[in-house]
């Protein structure tokens, strides 16, 4: 599988207004979580490891106690998720994973990045078999067969784990995530992930260079300045 992941670049921001913008999509995603699937981390593992990643990220703890009380009442913005894909410079390929409450503005504002620096959306599933969608873990730790063990005995679908550096890394299809996490925290206890998200990872990665660099880095700027976009997956390779 390799190592290759990405960290969110989110976590990197340093102005204030990037900083207004990774709380805003940290509170939305932390929002439609917990009204979608409870609004206790403990019976709740993807909102558990959605808040352990704000903290790590920084968030201030009012963001996450405000998008958890508006779930609780059960009203506010109706989000849903979108995903777009397509063809970057020089044969690059993108997926936007959104959280919007307009569907169609939010398609027309990714349609218009795309259009302005020569990229092409696709269809649904244009680009996205040529990633895999994974569920990742990283943790400290230096027995991959007790992991293993551990992943086996909770009957998940484990696709690889990689020890390096005092790091292990485990990478489960997309759709084991709750019962991996699960197997992990019962043998292990409360893990301190590194890395605890579902993430597409590119099956095969391209070096861009030229005017594509450019074009490329414009790309990604537009697309981190729309409030709707959470997350955006590529196979450039910096």
């Amino acid at each position: 599988m390799g190592r290759a992941y990405q960290n969110r670049k989110e976590s990197m921001a340093k102005t204030s207004d990037m900083k207004a913008k990774l709380y805003s999509r940290y509170g939305r995603e932390i929002y439609v979580t917990a009204k979608s699937g409870g609004v206790d981390p403990d019976g709740n593992l993807a909102l558990r490891g959605l808040i352990d990643r704000a903290k790590k990220d920084q968030v201030p703890g009012h963001v996450i106690d405000k998008a958890l009380d508006k779930a609780k009442g059960g009203g506010g913005e109706d989000y849903s998720p979108a995903r777009y894909e397509g063809y970057g410079p020089g044969g690059s390929m993108a997926i936007i994973e959104c959280l919007t409450d307009n569907p169609n503005r939010t398609f027309g504002d990714v349609r218009q990045a795309f259009t302005k620096t020569k990229c092409k959306i696709g269809t649904q599933g244009s680009v996205s078999h040529m990633f895999d969608h994974c569920a990742i873990f990283v943790f400290a730790g230096d027995d991959e067969e007790a992991v293993l063990e551990a992943l086996m005995e909770g009957d998940v679908d484990v696709t690889d784990i990689e020890l390096e550096d005092g790091k292990i890394t485990v990478f489960a299809p997309n759709t084991e995530y709750f019962k991996a996490k699960t197997a992990l925290i019962e043998r292990f206890g409360d893990i301190d992930f590194d890395v605890d998200e579902i993430q597409f990872i590119p099956q095969s990665y391209t070096t861009l260079s030229g005017d594509d660099v450019a074009l490329f880095d414009k790309f990604l700027a537009m697309l981190n300045d729309l409030d709707d976009v959470q997350q955006v997956y590529h196979n450039v390779e910096s």
